[in-house]
């Protein structure tokens, strides 16, 4: 996997760099590029708002460095707690991000494709194909176009889990992570990334200078099942995946989370629950249980609630600490494994 097809070259506004933006100012007094990147980053305010700068200097900056989103839909759940945009982008591609209220914390959940490769058949992006990358400006815009939709909630995580595979696209998640940690002020422990298992890209995240959260997509613990569910595991197998989460715990001192969706009689069994707790034991790993959401192009259903609780317990007999996920959005089908940008994806069962 590599970074090939990051083909967008425009100067969005959060692509450009405060360099840039100096340069864009060239005349006007210093004080100004304080001013404009303090508001757009620290203070995380849209450009039209800094009342404290010129309106015609704004509408120069506005002109020079436009939003890369264009806003198509935005949805809201019937609770108000999650919101969801698609956004449509410079030739025609589209992408969802999520926005999501809990009692003690504001998460938006971003996306760092437009579709995915990654073909994980129960996956409606997955289901729907890969179409290009996007940029570290398009990332960061998503989580500061929901900023600003949240108001007076400041948005404290990101998670890196909404359409496409942020570690096929490394160069532009790891700028996009640096822009929101150093200028947005996101700690390291506020930001996750999540992967199918990359592993080249697991193991140059080991590398990095910021010990963000990872959270590995395993939904299988045997290479027959994960073949099946997680098609890139025939060229990263578990073994080599494993062994690369323990590099990444080693270096970084994270804990990994492994995510586990569950599919009625397909990874919900107690052998399956076994098989993963003796994988997550030696890592020290939390598990993340996710029932599997509904989406139109997988004709199963997910692990009932009883079942459910059966598998946490199982895990939790191993010494597991597991968490059921509360599925945020499901009827504006932004939940886990829903995004899709309104593809239309053709029916298929398991195993075809």
């Amino acid at each position: 996997m590599n970074d090939a097809d990051t083909s967008h070259d425009a100067r969005s506004r959060y692509d450009a760099t405060r360099d840039e933006v100096a340069a864009a100012l060239h005349g006007e007094p210093s004080y100004r590029i304080d001013q404009i990147w303090n508001a757009l980053y620290h203070q995380r305010r849209p450009l039209e708002s800094i009342s404290n700068v010129p309106a015609a200097l704004r509408r120069r900056l506005d002109e020079q460095f436009p939003l890369a989103l264009r806003e198509s839909t935005v949805q809201h759940s019937s609770d108000g707690a999650t919101t969801k945009w698609l956004w449509e982008l410079d030739g025609g591609a589209r992408i969802e991000s999520v926005l999501m209220h809990y009692e003690d914390r504001t998460t938006v959940c971003v996306s760092t494709q437009a579709g995915c490769a990654m073909a994980c058949g129960f996956c409606a992006t997955g289901q729907a194909g890969f179409e290009r990358q996007l940029t570290a400006g398009e990332i960061v815009e998503q989580v500061l176009r929901a900023q600003h939709a949240a108001g007076e909630r400041r948005v404290g995580n990101v998670v890196f889990m909404g359409m496409g595979e942020p570690l096929a696209n490394f160069d532009a998640t790891w700028a996009a992570i640096h822009r929101l940690h150093d200028d947005a002020e996101f700690g390291a422990r506020h930001l996750t990334v999540s992967t199918v298992g990359i592993v080249p890209g697991i193991r140059r995240l080991a590398g990095e200078d910021l010990p963000v959260n990872l959270a590995v997509s395993l939904h299988a613990a045997d290479d027959e099942l994960r073949d099946e569910l997680v098609p890139i595991n025939r060229r990263y197998p578990l073994s080599e995946l494993i062994e690369a989460c323990h590099e990444y715990a080693e270096a970084t001192h994270r804990r990994i989370s492994f995510e586990w969706a569950l599919i009625a009689g397909v990874n919900d069994r107690y052998e399956d629950a076994d098989r993963l707790a003796a994988i997550a034991s030696g890592l020290a790993a939390h598990v993340n249980l996710i029932p599997l959401n509904p989406t139109p192009g997988y004709e199963v259903i997910g692990s009932s609630r009883n079942r459910v609780h059966a598998f946490r317990d199982r895990l939790a007999g191993h010494g597991v600490v597991a968490t059921i996920r509360d599925t945020r959005g499901t009827e504006i089908d932004a939940a886990c494994g829903q995004l899709r940008a309104a593809h239309e994806v053709r029916l298929r069962l398991p195993g075809e």
